[in-house]
């Protein structure tokens, strides 16, 4: 019997949905082989519905999983626990944290330490979790050539919107009296708001319920998983922060508007499959991993009736149509045509104009990071760099002046005297190159092979913006 393969995904309920498009690619390229799954149970039996095929395994199991071997061993997670698994097992290939023989924390696999170098630098990037999982193990052409269902129209008649009211992180939930005017709002415009949520939110919900003075069906607390996305079935829209049941709805094909606030960032973790559309801010510090502000202002940019409005466009027409949007910014989710990758699509005057510096930045290293990794050659990486020169020339002529002190760390760097804040003191454009540096040379001990080949991509990186 062929061994199994075997994935670790131990955290929160939207980490283990955005494992789903990996287990449908494995399944794929490993016809007939097993995929086990370890998770947390009280997510995972709720979603054998609509779940690709796998097996899946409590954390309470691990042990007895360490008496068989594996093919490959896939860790997603970042907990201390799943490492020393991972480092435990018999595998033929290991990707992902793990503890070696010495007890000491390895990443293999490329794509597996960028992402680990995205910890708190994460501004500049624009590949999706969700991709990011496989990306180590699946060809980029099987990401490319995969096209989901498009998500839901209903009838005219069917117009009840789903509002979910929670996340995991305050900073992430619009607050409920936001939420009870955009109840209010959609009421007015004949549309029939229903309100979710978990356990934990139901005065929340309640909450919302009182605010908007009108009769609400509330489900939140009084669902199961494999029942929301039963009753998502009948919603014609679901408005909600980033949130693990954002990408289970998105997942079972129920339209999504997010509204994407608080630290969270839409290129990592908004609506993976296509024909969604993520609400956010128009203020250079969205995105963010943690918010340093006094307060959170990306939240007072939010505009109730004008999100009522996007709604009801949404559901009757399709699209959003020309709804103004001051001081927003809607995009729809997508696949970028050049990269075969997720792509966030932004509409209206966005559309037309020259990509922001941020936007410019972030297709840079896109492109760096994926010529480097072997996604693609290199003219795509000079074509981006190019860009930056063309459409930001003060940028360009800033990142020339940087260069030299930027290179004098480094070369300490690869010395072996790396300061711990090393990518943090780095200029802010080359920080996503810092922050993988430093960690690329920890995790090979600053071994001769590990600075060279550290040394040539920093090299091909200044080359590309001289």
């Amino acid at each position: 019997m062929d061994k199994p393969i075997l994935v670790l995904q131990m955290q929160r309920m939207g980490d283990l949905v955005l494992t789903f498009p990996l287990l449908l690619w494995l399944r794929r390229l490993h016809p007939g082989r097993e995929i086990w799954v370890v998770g947390e149970e009280r997510f995972f039996s709720g979603m054998y519905p609509v779940s690709p095929e796998a097996v899946y395994f409590p954390w309470t199991a691990a042990e007895r999983l360490a008496t068989r071997g594996y093919s490959l061993v896939l860790n997603l997670s970042h907990r201390p626990e799943a490492a020393a698994l991972a480092g435990r097992l018999r595998a033929d290939e290991v990707i992902g944290p793990h503890d070696d023989a010495g007890g000491v924390r390895r990443i293999n696999g490329a794509w597996q330490l960028y992402r680990a170098s995205l910890t708190g630098c994460n501004r500049h990037n624009r590949f999706h979790w969700a991709e990011l999982n496989a990306l180590d193990c699946v060809p980029l052409a099987h990401i490319a050539a995969t096209r989901f269902d498009p998500p839901r129209r209903l009838p005219p008649a069917e117009r009840s919107v789903g509002i979910f009211v929670g996340a995991s992180d305050a900073a992430k939930r619009p607050s409920p009296d936001f939420l009870a005017a955009l109840a209010r709002e959609c009421l007015r415009r004949g549309l029939r708001p229903v309100l979710f949520g978990g356990p934990g939110e139901t005065e929340i919900a309640a909450a919302v319920a009182r605010g908007a003075g009108e009769r609400l069906l509330d489900l939140s607390g009084r669902l199961s998983l494999t029942e929301f996305v039963a009753v998502g079935q009948s919603m014609a829209l679901f408005l909600t922060p980033d949130t693990g049941p954002m990408h289970l709805a998105a997942w079972s094909g129920l339209r999504t508007l997010n509204l994407s606030l608080g630290n969270v960032n839409p290129w990592e973790t908004g609506p993976y499959q296509a024909g969604h559309h993520v609400l956010r801010a128009a203020i250079s510090c969205r995105g963010c991993w943690q918010c340093d502000r006094p307060a959170l202002c990306c939240h007072d940019h939010f505009n109730a009736r004008r999100t009522a409005l996007l709604a009801e466009r949404l559901v009757t027409r399709g699209a959003p149509g020309e709804v103004r949007l001051p001081g927003m910014e809607l995009a729809a989710t997508g696949k970028s045509p050049e990269t075969g990758l997720y792509d966030l699509l932004p509409y209206a005057e966005a559309a037309s104009l020259a990509p922001s510096a941020r936007d410019a930045a972030g297709r840079f290293w896109q492109a760096f990071f994926g010529w480097r990794f072997g996604l693609w050659d290199e003219a795509m990486a000079v074509d981006a760099a190019a860009g930056l020169a063309r459409f930001h020339p003060p940028l360009s002529a800033a990142l020339g002046r940087s260069l030299p002190p930027f290179v004098r760390g480094l070369a300490k760097g690869l010395s072996g005297a790396m300061p711990e804040d090393f990518w943090r003191s780095a200029p802010p454009f080359f920080r996503p190159l810092a922050s993988w540096l430093q960690l690329f040379l920890a995790n090979g001990d600053f071994a001769l092979p590990v600075r060279r080949e550290a040394l040539a991509a920093a090299e091909a990186c200044l080359g590309l913006l001289r």
